[in-house]
C-alpha cells in the first residue's frame, strides 16, 4: 500500500528516487545516530511510498546505511579539501585538511558516528573509506618533502594523526558536555607533536 500522495516517477527516474530514499535516511541517521534504530518503513513514510519501493534500490537496511555512508564520507572529503585548497603551504594545507574534516564532523555528530560507530561499520568492502587516508598520507608527505617536518614515513606518520583526530572527535561528540579545549589549539599540538611542523601553519 502506498503511503502519503507521491506520485509515480517517470519512466527512467528511478535514479532520483533513490537519491530521495539516501536523503531521507541521511537526515534520519544524523538525528538517531544509530544505524540499527533506522527503519525502513520510517524511511519509506518520509519519501511518501511504499516500504516495498525501498527494496527496489537497497536489499536491506544495511545496503542504505552503506549509501549514507558514502554520502557522508564525500561530505567529509569536500570539506577537507576546501580547507586545504586556502593553504599556502604544504603546513597550512595539512592543517586545512584536518580542520575541514573535523569541521564537518562536529556540524555532523550523528552521521559521524554512524560512520565510525555503527554495526555497518564493522563490515568490509567500504573503499570510499580510503580516500581520507590517502588523501591525509598524502598532505603530510608534502610536508616532509618540503622540509616542513622531519623526515619519517609519511603513512605512519598520517595514522597516527589519523588515530588521534578520530579519537577526539570521538570523545566530544560522545563527551559534550566536558571541558574540551579549543579545537584549533588541540589541532596544533596534533601537528606539532605528531607530524613535526615547528610553528603551527595558519591556513
Amino acid at each position: 500500500m502506498e503511503t502519503g500522495t507521491r506520485k509515480p516517477n517517470a519512466r527512467g527516474r528511478g535514479d532520483q528516487l533513490r537519491e530521495e530514499i539516501v536523503t531521507a535516511a541521511t537526515a534520519m541517521l544524523a538525528e538517531l545516530g544509530d544505524d540499527e534504530a533506522l527503519s525502513l518503513r520510517a524511511v519509506a513514510r518520509t519519501v511518501k511510498i511504499a516500504a516495498t519501493s525501498v527494496y527496489l534500490h537497497f536489499p536491506d537496511r544495511d545496503a542504505l546505511v552503506l549509501a549514507v555512508m558514502e554520502r557522508f564520507n564525500g561530505l567529509m572529503v569536500e570539506a577537507g579539501s576546501r580547507g586545504e585548497a586556502a593553504g599556502t603551504d604544504a603546513a597550512a594545507r595539512l592543517r586545512g585538511w584536518i580542520c575541514g574534516l573535523i569541521d564537518c564532523a562536529l556540524r555532523n555528530p550523528g552521521l559521524y558516528k554512524v560512520m565510525h560507530e555503527s554495526h555497518v561499520n564493522r563490515g568490509i568492502g567500504m573503499p570510499f573509506k580510503q580516500t581520507i587516508g590517502v588523501r591525509t598520507t598524502e598532505a603530510v608527505r608534502r610536508c616532509l618533502d618540503e622540509g616542513l617536518a622531519p623526515a619519517g614515513d609519511a603513512a605512519t606518520i598520517a595514522a597516527d594523526l589519523r588515530a588521534a583526530v578520530t579519537g577526539m572527535l570521538s570523545l566530544r561528540i560522545n563527551e559534550p558536555d566536558l571541558p574540551w579545549p579549543p579545537v584549533d589549539e588541540q589541532v596544533d599540538r596534533f601537528l606539532t607533536k605528531l607530524v613535526g611542523l615547528s610553528v603551527p601553519a595558519e591556513g
